[in-house]
């Protein structure tokens, strides 16, 4: 069986996988995924037609969403469960049907009465017919029309982090129906998808926006934070992931249980948060970035649970001891349904835990609101010349070669220059001493990926207090990207403008040449070179 996917910056050669995916992901499961995408275009396509009347439903609006994060790199590895997800889509598909009535136009192949074979192999087939590769249309137009997918994607993930937290958009909703139900429409030309592409840049925006909101609300504002690399005594559970409602339970349900827990990954910006930091045993964390952890996992004495994507085949040796939750599968790991952790805990008891080993403090809680209740500082060190120029250096992490640049841009960067960052491509560099500018720390740690929304309220902040446009600062992005909310987010800042963005390692495999030329022409977007060389050229 073959199987061809390049949503990842992994892709191999840098043009896609086509034997396993390099994330683990096999022939099966990729062909399930393309099946489940298939399936909710063609959902998305009576919904959208239903809203069209004034029509709506929850249940369809909440399982499109699902069904997207479910095929984000790094989260479902269990092909029986994506099979379940395409019969419930198929389900789904006819009740959207019904919600819009009799339809007098074309009726795409994917929202026809197709039915699900029972087989699993025949579903297997099924989905083989609709993968990514599409050559009944322009290259240009398949490659933007990817790029509309990956981003759904991307901000699907923070959907489903705010729905947990009680928080929904019917905007978000509405225009995840209106975009995939677009993919299906041949008479749409180049420029319409493009311009799909910068809404759905909005609506990321609006989502990240929602997502921070629902954190405020629950936890507080982030605050500036020192946080343990060492490890307290006694057992331990390490929480690898991004969902801060899943951590807020599971440190309730640990409380005077003698069980510590550690945050991993995109986790680690949890301790600033007051609501989440004011428990004793949240220890510290432990770790770095998602693609170390064979290395990291097999060395932690306690119990492991993820909770949302980033999990990577599990070695024998902490297999028995890791756990899953929400959206992630792998099979033949423990899968916890719903919030009772005590699987989780017993587990940890069972383990011989740690002992006491105090190691180096990091600095995390740089929010939006943390920095700007010292805007003034910031305002006058710029003013002084302090302060020459900021950097926001981030996004994700992973194992290709070529991002040890980021950790060298760090390192180069002059002394008079102060770095922003957020998600996981911070652990390249998150641990140097980089010193201060009058009080205020070089590195500035905005926490987890969908906190980009912060690092933008801080941009805007400082355009409107230096009376001028976002790309006049001196504020340059310099970014790392892995998987599909990276996609989301880029599409943001193109939606907002933002110009000249340097990206790395390597730039996405289903970008076409005439649509790289595009970004380039329009938003001056680059590839990174070396840190020496981008430096210079950021500097002048």
């Amino acid at each position: 069986m073959s199987m061809f996917c390049y949503q990842c910056e992994q892709a191999a050669k840098g043009t896609g996988c086509t034997a396993v995916g390099v994330c683990g992901k096999q022939p099966e499961v990729a062909a399930l995924q393309d099946l489940l995408v298939y399936t909710l275009k063609g959902v998305a396509f009576w919904a959208d037609k239903a809203r069209a009347q004034g029509k709506k439903d929850q249940e369809i609006d909440r399982f499109m969403i699902d069904g997207l994060f479910t095929t984000v790199t790094n989260v479902d590895f269990d092909a029986d469960v994506i099979s379940r997800f395409v019969a419930e889509g198929v389900r789904l598909r006819e009740k959207a049907k019904q919600l819009a009535g009799a339809c007098s136009g074309p009726i795409p192949a994917a929202a026809q009465d197709w039915a699900l074979p029972s087989s699993h192999e025949e579903q297997v087939k099924l989905g083989e017919l609709h993968g990514v590769k599409d050559y009944t249309v322009d290259a240009d137009v398949h490659s933007v029309r990817e790029i509309i997918t990956y981003g759904l994607k991307g901000y699907a993930a923070y959907a489903d982090h705010a729905r947990i937290l009680g928080k929904e958009s019917d905007e978000t909703y509405a225009f995840t129906h209106k975009a995939l139900a677009a993919l299906l429409d041949d008479s749409l030309g180049l420029m319409d998808y493009v311009g799909l592409a910068m809404e759905a840049g909005r609506i990321n925006y609006v989502t990240m926006e929602l997502l921070n909101q629902a954190h405020v609300e629950a936890y507080g504002h982030p605050v500036p934070t020192k946080v343990q690399l060492g490890t307290s005594a006694g057992k331990a559970i390490l929480v690898s992931g991004h969902d801060l409602k899943f951590l807020e339970e599971l440190l309730k349900q640990t409380a005077g249980t003698g069980v510590n827990v550690y945050t991993h990954g995109e986790m680690l910006p949890a301790h600033g948060y007051p609501g989440l930091k004011k428990y004793a045993h949240l220890a510290g964390n432990f770790g770095g970035a998602w693609q170390d952890q064979h290395k990291e996992f097999q060395e932690f004495p306690g119990a492991i649970i993820f909770n949302t994507n980033c999990i990577q085949k599990p070695a024998d040796s902490y297999k028995d001891r890791l756990f899953t939750w929400g959206l992630v599968q792998w099979p033949g790991v423990k899968h916890v349904d719903g919030w009772d952790f005590s699987a989780v805990i017993k587990k940890a008891q069972e383990c011989p835990g740690f002992e006491e080993k105090p190691g180096q403090e990091i600095i995390v809680g740089f929010g939006h609101n943390a920095i700007l209740g010292v805007a003034d500082k910031v305002i006058a060190a710029v003013q002084a010349g302090a302060i020459k120029h900021f950097f926001l250096v981030g996004g994700c992490d992973g194992a290709k070669s070529g991002r040890n640049y980021y950790t060298e841009f760090a390192e180069k960067a002059p002394k008079d220059t102060v770095i922003l960052t957020l998600a996981c491509g911070k652990f390249r560099f998150n641990k140097l001493e980089l010193g201060d500018i009058g009080g205020i720390p070089r590195l500035l740690d905005v926490g987890q990926c969908n906190d980009a929304y912060s690092a933008i309220q801080v941009a805007v902040a400082l355009s409107k207090a230096f009376n001028c446009g976002v790309n006049d600062l001196p504020l340059s992005l310099v970014l790392s990207w892995y998987e599909q909310k990276a996609v989301a987010i880029l599409l943001t800042l193109l939606h907002l403008g933002i110009k000249n963005i340097k990206i790395g390692p390597s730039l996405p495999a289903f970008v076409t040449p005439n649509v790289l030329n595009f970004l380039v022409e329009n938003f001056n977007i680059g590839p990174i070179t070396t840190a020496e060389e981008d430096l210079k050229q950021i500097l002048g």
